[in-house]
């Protein structure tokens, strides 16, 4: 029995050594019939193959306005059948898909298309609050008096072409329905010669990483980073033609587009789209309408649907299977969805956008427990190993910094090489930054953030595992555990809880909760009691800004006490 926090991926299936195109062309030769793209938002219903034929010909556009294998095209849009298309186009057109956060502002905007030289740009209307074209209007003046397609704007000097989604309201662009009708014969010819030539080690994505300081990291994907994740994360849960994947996680991220479309892709299933943006109801009538085999979401998004008042209404019976994943699973919240959602196989999974991002997955036949305690074991044909501050590699059940090797991770960030190789060593090891261990046989658990441990009066305090206890009160719905500065013990442990409506809970009664049944520094000084809770649009926790609200609180009722 290994002694020592190594493990690699036994592999029963090989690598897919090709693109992402012709891997979508052989899955239309194969599921061309079947149902395989649904966005209840739009109206879309698509085979397989009728998507085959909106790809082709919008690739064939993006070739007719003048792109060429390698150039840049950024997305900022939320999902919507456009981006799925987007999606494939550009990975046979042999372009770079750069995505863009869908609540990005001006600031970040401008910085993305410039960090990566975009020379063209699919935008959506509107989102939520955010208004693209007018901030596009903002960022590009030039776009006023602009011809289609020849854009010269001062603030980022490589976009020259702009495709709309939707109604087309944008001067100086092109509608995206107008962009298929431009590919002739001659694009086409070149897309079947693209086919051949195209390398699957070829960058094909670039994904920014929401940072917790400095500017967002272009992380540089390519086909056989990602078709082979898509492949093997539907691998872990048996997904076959017959299944049915609701997608309620964001495009733009990993989540969607590898673990979702990619997964689908790869095994046939049909890709469902319950809205542009997370709607816990339009994910409830999502999966009871279309008789979703499979549901994904992070467990923020789960607390949401079986919390809504009309949860009850909805038969959600056909569901088996998916993934719950993004940030930590409580262990009652998955408990709560294999009972009241009938997700008998849900996968818990873990990774990072660096690494395509999945690289331990639960399997289905691991036990329930093991189901909710840890991320399971390592993917296929990846190694890991946990390491101490060192980088020694630490004994089995000892915490330490989890590291990642294989061909999931990226190429590098994005013309910065000073952090690609902060982030891999010499040898090929990504350093996560996540605390983890391994167990005997292999199951790993995440501990943490190396930037989350508390230290207090030298004990080191995990929040995680606060939060699993908290998340045992039967009035607390969610709940976040953090550390902020203090004078004595260096730092003091702070919860943030989020209750169940209609209930109701004093601080005392949340620490007299914990009393003797944690230790005693691990029992948070102080309570807040919140609605929400600051996160990414792909429901990560931010709790570099929850500990910056604590401390300014704290700091003002210090001044307030003198």
């Amino acid at each position: 029995m290994a002694t020592t926090s190594y493990v690699s991926g036994p592999a029963a299936q090989p690598l897919l050594g090709e693109t992402i195109g012709q891997h979508f062309d052989r899955a239309v030769d194969r599921w061309g019939d079947r149902l395989g793209l649904v966005v209840r938002q739009q109206g879309v219903r698509l085979t397989w193959r009728a998507l085959q034929t909106r790809v082709d010909a919008f690739a064939a556009g993006l070739l007719a306005l003048g792109l060429r294998p390698g150039d840049r095209v950024g997305i900022w849009s939320p999902n919507n059948a456009e981006w799925v298309i987007t999606q494939f186009a550009t990975a046979k057109a042999g372009l770079v898909l750069v995505n863009i956060n869908p609540a990005y502002r001006l600031h970040e905007l401008d910085y993305a298309l410039n960090k990566v030289g975009c020379r063209a740009l699919v935008t959506a209307t509107a989102f939520k609050s955010s208004n693209y074209v007018g901030m596009l209007s903002t960022l590009l003046p030039e776009l006023a008096t602009a011809v289609p397609g020849a854009l010269k704007a001062a603030r980022v000097p490589t976009l020259e072409i702009i495709v709309q989604i939707g109604a087309h309201t944008l001067p100086g662009s092109f509608a995206f329905e107008a962009v298929a009708a431009r590919g002739g014969d001659a694009e086409r010819q070149t897309l079947r010669e693209l086919a051949t030539t195209l390398q699957f080690d070829d960058p094909v994505n670039v994904q920014f990483t929401s940072g917790t300081t400095g500017s967002p990291k272009g992380a540089t994907l390519t086909h056989h980073n990602i078709l082979n994740n898509g492949y093997f994360t539907a691998e872990g849960m048996r997904l076959t033609e017959h299944d049915l994947l609701c997608i309620p996680v964001p495009l733009y991220h990993c989540f969607g587009m590898v673990m979702g479309v990619l997964g689908c892709v790869t095994h046939g299933a049909a890709m469902v789209f319950p809205g542009e943006g997370f709607d816990p109801l339009a994910v409830l009538q999502a999966v009871a309408e279309e008789r979703c085999t499979a549901l994904y979401g992070v467990p923020t998004m789960f607390i949401a649907e079986m919390a809504h008042p009309d949860f009850a209404k909805y038969n959600l019976s056909s569901l088996r299977t998916g993934i719950m994943a993004g940030s930590p699973c409580p262990i009652e919240v998955m408990r709560r969805a294999i009972a009241l959602m009938n997700l008998r196989d849900i996968t818990i999974a873990y990774g990072m956008t660096e690494t395509s991002p999945v690289s331990f997955q639960t399997t289905l036949d691991s036990s329930i427990e093991r189901r909710v305690s840890t991320v399971g074991t390592v993917h296929p044909h990846l190694e890991v190993k946990i390491v101490d501050a060192e980088g020694r590699i630490v004994p089995r059940g000892t915490p330490g910094e989890l590291c990642t090797r294989g061909y999931s991770v990226m190429l590098g960030y994005w013309d910065d090489d000073e952090r690609t190789q902060q982030a891999i060593d010499r040898t090929g090891w990504i350093h996560t930054g996540d605390l983890a261990t391994l167990d005997a046989e292999g199951y790993c658990a995440i501990v943490g953030r190396i930037k989350d441990l508390v230290i207090r009066g030298g004990e080191n305090v995990y929040p995680r595992e606060v939060e699993e206890f908290l998340y045992k009160h039967p009035k607390i719905v969610d709940v976040q555990v953090f550390g902020v500065a203090d004078a004595v013990y260096g730092e003091e442990l702070c919860a943030w809880v989020k209750l169940r409506d209609g209930e109701a809970l004093t601080e005392e009664e949340v620490r007299g909760f914990c009393r003797d049944q944690i230790s005693h520094y691990k029992i948070p000084r102080y309570v807040r009691f919140v609605e929400e809770f600051p996160m990414t649009v792909t429901g990560k926790m931010q709790k570099f800004l929850m500990r910056a609200a604590m401390e300014k609180e704290l700091s003002g009722s210090t001044r307030a006490a003198e």
